[in-house]
């Protein structure tokens, strides 16, 4: 059960935990129990919109929303209507449609409101829906009915403004001053002025970490702050910005590098905790003088012993704590610079940042790149603030880095809300048109990043200017972007100049592959190849299958020269095919043992190996290529019908018996499976099929064995009850279900009548007993040997296969599917043994020891278990047990906190992607985050443009791929200490995880130990 606070990256099927809110919710308000209650408030805390209500709050909107789950073109309301109800969106998104007539059909779209969006407020007042809401796609939706929100108003009405439009809200119009200039205002000191429009207030942490750092420089290194002369000027208790760095990466492993640092200290000047002499806004690694708030006082009193001492205890929370808000500062301080004043590390910086947008997902790496030298950093501190009027001249796009802002239009009032990621502005500057809405403000300390328009248009015309297009009949065939290169390139192919780099944009399948061909440079040692080439061989899958890409390169391979001399077409052909068997063999090498799955390329293999012998015969350049073009066909060759079998019945669930005990060998998509397939009187057959089977031909085989002529459905039932009815052409669903999950075949009318195996409850005694007899460095070890096994089992390929649907390829990602369900076990491993400990002394001791498992895995580079488990224990069946965690000693509440913070998903996950950063190979990655990332990327960029391939979203695809590539680049070696003791005990129970993964009954437990609290 991934938490709904980090992702919700495993899509093939909802999980148990995701719908117990939903059975909660569904019951009539005067049923619900506490129990359910709590349910609805775990996943509610998660929503945007209620991020920043009291628990109060939330907890009446728990007992009276009700929820809603709507198909793609539902009309929730129409324009002019009196509302009755007020809405959330949970999941989907809904269009916003404004006529300015009565007549519907002019209606336009004028934005879409995604996750976490609020609308329907007009109910305060009975005014008229100022808009028409349709449902986009599939939406879940919360909805409270006018009554109980009018009542809800009235109490919370603070509370709640800010989720409002004006009249309900606060709407104030910003005085000029606080506007920030556009670049056509600024002169040279206007990026300073802006600069300095930063939190002179400081706030209580961040007064309290400049406290704590300033006592332990006086107690440790007292020689850095004292009186400086410089120009014959004195400059009192000053320190130097360089010492400053210096003793910051000597005091605690959280400090990496001098950046890094640097970030830190910028954190305190902003909030003018430590000052330069001078006033300036960024800290910088130089001989500068700085100074710390309030020590240019004359006699200013030592701190005290007992202020020593609490300082030297708290050092090590305050450099965490700056480490961790250090990068956004450093990232602001660079924003400030003028374009022109940033470095090569600043853009690169800033670059990284674009990456993770939403609103720029669709842009190509140089716009990227181009964004980051001209994008400017610009904060407001007020909500009600008004960012732009209707009306007026488009000036600047903008990109929201931080908070909320409301769209308003005159005579409509708010048509709807705008989040982090999000940009407005954008359509004006194209159209060269007024701005179509005035854009406001929703909550305090908003920050944006912003584009003006003379940068904007000019980005336009270059990326036009540098655009090449190859057409045939009229018609665009490849479309390249052309970029100064001052190097050899590392990331694309590049022409016989040297002073430009071409990246393919976009093209046919088939010019695309001929361009990388004749771009391919013979003189670089094979695997070093182009990784332009390499995002080909990874991602061909997705437009050109084996089927289709086999004879085209067969084809290649013979191509001849028709013009030139007799020694021109004889370098042609022989440099045509080693370009062509380099190809080849990137491509075998990529694609690995699951060529064996399909017969057109055994069968290509086979016909172009005995095509390049022939040649090597008369081309004796041909040869050097020739030993290991033999070898991958060997490799491939040798009787693979006797290989298959050995490996090709597995046993049902995948997971049984003793199966888990031995070694994990990669599932393939020919494999076969046993599996048992139960019927609503709990009666199963067992099945042979292979793997990749559709439902369908499950649902057939199913029909044969029990002799039935009805139409049946194939369902996958949760521990919990939860149905999902299974589509005909789904493929490989039995590696999709959860951990205690079960197919079931009914006829239709039987569908309500299924009811869980008991064997889906799971356990009903902890495992403490043997469980706290283990080290925790033998249960972290033993847990990373088995996910190293499962997690190398993956395929490159089944990461595609997962992002763009099994279905369209009709392979399997059993291999993926089993490490993700590795995670929700682990994750529902850690609430199970919590919840089943009814002693309170054994619950502390089971807390500290899965901290200390935690610790150990992060140690071995496991950081999908180390997440998993600080998951689990921040469930809220867990992290409700107050008693519980109350007797945790100081200690172990410390690195929970430290660990809790790894997994902030802010600002997309910074915190962890540091620490991924910083690990050597071989590392076991947060795999839900890394499927996320490909998700994101593929539902924010089409696959074909104009019926051209869009090769810029099959690089970054790629790129997200070769992260679990350099993660697996080293092998992972036993530790020969670990191994030596052989704890056969240890390694069967981590592999064998008895586990609830019902989150009713988890919670009822968890009541049970604790009842709640009057």
């Amino acid at each position: 059960m991934i938490s709904l606070k980090m992702v919700a990256a495993h899509t093939s099927a909802r999980s148990s935990a995701s719908a117990e809110w939903i059975i909660s919710l569904d019951k009539r308000p005067i049923e619900r129990s506490g129990e359910d209650v709590d349910i609805i408030l775990a996943r509610l805390k998660n929503v945007k919109a209620f991020a920043k209500f009291q628990p109060s709050l939330l907890q009446q909107i728990c007992l009276c929303g009700f929820y809603e789950c709507l198909e793609k073109g539902i009309t929730l309301y129409r324009q002019g209507d009196i509302g009755t109800s007020w809405y959330t969106v949970l999941s989907g998104s809904v269009d916003v449609k404004v006529s300015e007539t009565a007549n519907q059909q002019d209606a336009v779209t004028i934005c879409t409101l995604g996750i976490g969006t609020a609308f329907g407020e007009s109910i305060l007042d009975n005014t008229p829906r100022h808009a028409t809401i349709i449902t986009r796609e599939c939406s879940e939706l919360l909805r409270i009915d006018q009554r109980e929100f009018k009542s809800l108003w009235v109490k919370y009405r603070q509370c709640m403004a800010g989720l409002l439009a004006p009249p309900y809200g606060v709407m104030d119009s910003a005085p000029s001053s606080d506007r920030m200039p556009d670049k056509d205002n600024i002169s040279n000191n206007s990026y300073g002025s802006i600069s300095k429009h930063l939190n002179k207030v400081p706030s209580e942490k961040i007064l309290r970490a400049g406290k704590i750092l300033y006592n332990a420089i006086l107690y440790r290194a007292p020689h850095i702050i004292r009186d400086r002369k410089y120009h014959l000027k004195t400059y009192r208790r000053c320190c130097i910005g360089t010492e400053l760095v210096d003793w910051q990466m000597q005091q605690s492993s959280w400090v990496h590098s001098r950046t890094q640092a640097v970030g830190m200290w910028q954190a305190l000047l902003e909030e003018g905790v430590l000052n330069h002499v001078d006033h300036e806004v960024n800290f910088q690694d130089k001989y500068l003088f700085y100074r710390f708030l309030g020590d240019e006082q004359e006699d200013l009193p030592q701190p005290s012993e007992q202020e020593i001492k609490e300082s030297d205890e708290e050092l090590q929370d305050t450099l965490l704590l700056l480490s961790q808000i250090g990068p956004d500062a450093h990232m602001r301080m660079i924003l400030r610079k003028q374009p022109g004043q940033r470095t090569a590390e600043d853009l690169e910086i800033i670059y990284e940042e674009l990456l993770h947008i939403k609103a720029l997902s669709h842009l190509s790496t140089t716009v990227k790149r181009e964004l980051a030298g001209v994008l400017i950093f610009e904060s407001h501190a007020k909500a009600g603030t008004v960012l732009f009027n209707q009306g007026e001249e488009g000036t600047s796009w903008y990109i929201i880095l931080k908070g909320t802002v409301n769209v308003v239009i005159y005579g409509k009032g708010i048509v709807c809300t705008l989040h982090e990621g999000d940009d407005f502005g954008k359509l004006a500057l194209v159209n060269d048109a007024p701005r179509a809405a005035s854009i406001v403000l929703r909550e305090d300390n908003c920050h944006f990043l912003r584009v003006d328009k003379e940068d904007f248009n000019r980005i336009l015309r270059d990326v036009e200017a540098n655009t090449v297009r190859l057409k045939e009949h009229d018609l665009d065939v490849l479309v390249l972007e052309k970029s100064p290169s001052s190097q050899p390139s590392t990331t694309t192919t590049t022409t016989t100049s040297s002073h430009y780099k071409y990246t393919v944009m976009s093209g046919t399948p088939e010019k695309i592959l001929e361009h990388f061909l004749e771009m391919m440079r013979l003189d670089s040692q094979f695997p070093e190849s182009d990784p332009a080439l390499d995002d080909f061989v990874l991602m061909h899958c997705v437009f050109i299958p084996n089927s289709q890409l086999c004879p085209v390169l067969m084809a290649h391979y013979h191509a001849q020269a028709s013009q030139g001399s007799e020694q021109e077409r004889l370098d042609y052909t022989l440099n045509n095919k080693r370009r062509v068997i380099r190809l080849v063999l990137q491509w075998a090498a990529v694609h690995g043992e699951h060529l064996q799955e399909e017969d057109t390329s055994l069968a290509f293999l086979e016909e172009f190996l005995m095509a390049v012998s022939e040649d090597a015969r008369m081309i004796p350049a041909l040869r050097d290529q020739l030993p290991e073009l033999e070898k991958i066909a060997k490799n491939n060759s040798e009787d693979p019908k006797s290989s298959q079998k050995k490996h090709k019945v597995l046993l049902r669930q995948f997971s049984m018996g003793d199966e888990k005990l031995q070694k994990r060998q990669p599932i393939k998509s020919n494999d076969e499976i046993l599996f048992k397939v139960y019927c609503s009187d709990h009666t199963y057959t067992t099945i042979r099929v292979p793997l990749a089977a559709s439902v369908q031909e499950v649902i057939s085989a199913v029909a044969d064995k029990l002799g039935s002529a009805e139409d049946l459905l194939l369902v996958n039932l949760s521990s919990a009850g939860d149905k999902v009815l299974l589509k005909p052409n789904d493929v490989s669903v039995f590696s999709t279900l959860s951990v205690n999950s079960r197919l079931f075949v009914c006829p239709r009318d039987q569908l309500d009548s299924l009811t869980p195996l008991p064997e889906q409850e799971g356990p009903s005694t902890g495992s403490m007993a043997s469980f706290e007899l283990m080290s925790s460095k033998d249960v972290a070890y033993h847990m990373t040997v088995y996910d190293w096994e499962l997690f190398n089992c993956v395929h490159e390929h089944e990461l595609i296969y997962h992002t763009f649907g099994r279905h369209n390829f009709k392979k399997t990602t059993a291999n993926l599917d089993l490490f993700l369900r590795r995670f929700n076990e682990i994750q529902s491993w850690v609430i199970t043994e919590v919840c089943l400990c009814a002693h309170l002394s054994k619950r502390v001791q089971l807390l500290k020891k899965f901290i200390k498992i935690a610790a150990h895995c992060k140690e071995n580079g496991n950081l999908n278990s180390f997440f998993a488990i600080i998951m689990g224990m921040s469930n809220p069946a867990v992290s409700r047990l107050s008693q519980t965690w109350e007797k945790l000693p100081s200690k172990f509440k410390k690195f929970y906190g430290e660990f809790e913070n790894l997994m902030d998903p802010s600002r997309n996950h910074r915190a962890y992607r540091l620490t991924l950063a910083k690990q050597e190979p071989p590392i076991i990655p947060f795999m839900p985050l890394l499927i996320k990332d490909m998700t994101f990327t593929h539902e924010g960029n089409r696959t074909f443009i104009d019926s051209l391939v869009n090769f810029e979203k099959m690089r970054m695809i790629a790129n997200t791929v070769r992260i679990v590539r350099y993660c697996r680049s080293q092998p992972f070696t036993t530790d020969a200490s670990q191994a030596n003791k052989n704890h056969p005990e240890v390694r069967s129970y981590v592999r064998q995880l008895n586990v609830i993964d019902n989150q009713r009954t988890l919670t009822q437990l968890s009541h049970k130990l604790e009842p709640r609290r009057s």
